[in-house]
């Protein structure tokens, strides 16, 4: 007892504590700490065994919870259900665009929706459209649409 204060309301105050700061800043380790401090206060509270056991057992539940839920987080990895929600390149690959810089020696600009984004790709005059392949972070992978259609005929199949 510290100050007429049981150990077991320090660690679930602590636990608390931590649950909360968890909720303020995710950062999905808080709250396996925040579990090993409500699990050492049920701990003290049960069986009154001092702070240097209190203490022991905060650490070794903690390096228990933090390792069984990484093992955990390692076999069962959450999925997105929008793996592309914060990549806006990789949500236009296979979209029209229209060159508004001459794409010369790689590089250009491309007009998609209201927005310009600079692009690589085989040279393209202005006013051509062309489809996104892909994207190296902010810059547009693209290649003309007569180059897809000449590929097609290329394969067997009708030009478009």
């Amino acid at each position: 007892m510290i100050d007429g204060i049981d150990h077991y309301w320090i660690w679930i105050a602590l636990g608390l504590l931590l649950a909360v700061l968890e909720l303020l800043v995710p950062g999905v380790y808080l709250i396996w700490l925040a579990v090993a401090a409500l699990v050492t206060g049920a701990l003290a509270f049960v069986l009154p065994f001092g702070w240097p056991l209190e203490i022991v057992s905060f650490v070794s539940l903690s390096l228990i919870a933090v390792y069984s839920a990484r093992r955990y987080l390692n076999d069962k990895p959450i999925v997105s259900s929008d793996p592309l929600l914060n990549q806006r390149g990789g949500r236009m690959v296979g979209e029209i665009a229209l060159v508004v810089q001459p794409i010369e020696s790689g590089s250009g600009r491309v007009k998609v929706g209201d927005s310009e984004w600079i692009a690589r790709g085989p040279d393209t005059a202005v006013g051509q459209r062309v489809r996104i392949s892909g994207n190296d972070g902010a810059i547009l992978l693209v290649e003309p649409i007569a180059l897809i259609a000449d590929k097609g005929t290329a394969e067997g199949e009708a030009p478009a």
